[in-house]
């Protein structure tokens, strides 16, 4: 049981290919990306608004048909610290992978947060998004390159709700 040369695990390359084809509330989520605005969507019986929507409520269950636009500054709500380096992000490290409350939505979206020495990231941060060119954008999350500080106050930790 115990014999050294006994095999315990092999690497084996494997991958993936596969084809999503957005339909339904992400398709006009993509759509509207592409165009440099960002969308949710609203319960109709919560009123809480998703973004990205899903085209149903987590929460209650049901259908979400209003949109409403979401804007592209929000508020850290979590963050994290990177210090390991991963072959598909192409970022000096350490850096911040946030949480962030986009005004107008009720769902954190995640993203790279930059333009600021991670010590310094903090619960209630303002901040952007940065978006690629115009002529660049395209029918993908990748179209916000990455969230930046805003010189606008902290957002008190107390107002932050469940999501603290």
């Amino acid at each position: 049981m115990n014999d050294p040369s006994e095999v315990k695990a092999i690497v084996t390359p494997t991958s993936l290919s596969y084809r999503w084809v957005a339909t339904g509330a992400q398709a006009e989520f993509l759509n509207e990306i592409a165009r440099g605005r960002l969308i949710g969507q609203r319960c109709p019986r919560c009123e809480k608004v998703y973004c990205p929507p899903s085209g149903n409520c987590a929460r209650c269950g049901i259908a979400t048909r209003e949109t409403v636009e979401v804007q592209d500054r929000g508020t850290v709500i979590t963050f994290c610290v990177v210090r390991v380096p991963s072959e598909n992000i192409d970022v000096p490290l350490p850096y911040c992978s946030a949480n962030i409350l986009l005004d107008g939505s009720d769902m954190p979206f995640i993203a790279l947060l930059l333009e600021v020495d991670p010590e310094r990231v903090r619960l209630g941060m303002r901040v952007e998004a940065v978006w690629k060119p115009a002529e660049e954008l395209g029918p993908t999350f990748e179209n916000i390159r990455y969230f930046r500080p805003l010189a606008e106050p902290d957002v008190p930790v107390e107002q932050l709700g469940d999501w603290v």
